[in-house]
C-alpha cells in the first residue's frame, strides 16, 4: 500500500501558484503521487481557499483547470459532521487547522505536509514540510 500523506492548504497553493522557493519540493511530491509511489490526500476546504487566492492573480478559468487536475493526482477526504464535531472540541486555537489534523487522521494519513509546523504542535503524526518529507524518503 503506498503512502498516505496529507497535503496542507499552504502546500497546495505553492504547488498550484507556483510559488518560489516551495514550489520545486511539492511538484516533486506530486510527481510521485502521479506515478503512483504515493497517495496526496487534500482537504476540500483547501480547494475552495486554493481557488479563492489563485483567481485573485489570474484568470477563474485557469484556476479552475489548475484544480481539476490537481484532483486527479490527489485523494479529497470526506469532511463531515464528526469532523466538524472533533475541530469544534479540539484545543487546536485555529479551527480550520483543526479541521485539516482530523481529516488527514479520519483519512489514515501517515504524515502532514505543511509549511506551518506551529499550526500542528499537538498532531500526534509526523509534521513535516515539502523539503523534509522529500530528504526522509532519500534516507530509505
Amino acid at each position: 500500500m503506498s503512502k498516505r500523506i496529507f497535503i496542507d492548504t499552504n502546500v497546495m497553493l505553492d504547488f498550484l501558484g507556483a510559488r518560489k522557493p516551495f514550489y520545486e519540493s511539492i511538484a516533486k511530491i506530486a510527481t510521485l503521487a502521479e506515478k503512483e509511489k504515493l497517495i496526496m490526500v487534500v482537504s476540500p476546504i483547501s480547494f475552495a481557499t486554493v481557488n479563492y487566492f489563485l483567481s485573485k492573480f489570474e484568470n477563474e478559468k485557469i484556476s479552475k483547470e489548475k484544480l481539476r487536475k490537481f484532483k486527479i493526482i490527489s485523494e479529497i477526504c470526506p469532511l463531515n459532521e464528526q469532523t466538524i464535531e472533533k475541530g469544534l472540541n479540539s484545543s487546536i486555537k485555529d479551527f480550520e487547522d483543526a479541521l485539516q489534523y482530523f481529516s488527514a487522521t479520519e483519512s489514515e494519513c501517515e504524515i502532514i505536509i505543511t509549511r506551518n509546523g506551529k499550526d500542528f504542535k499537538k498532531s500526534l503524526l509526523p509534521v513535516m514540510t515539502a523539503d523534509e518529507f522529500l530528504k526522509s524518503l532519500s534516507k530509505k
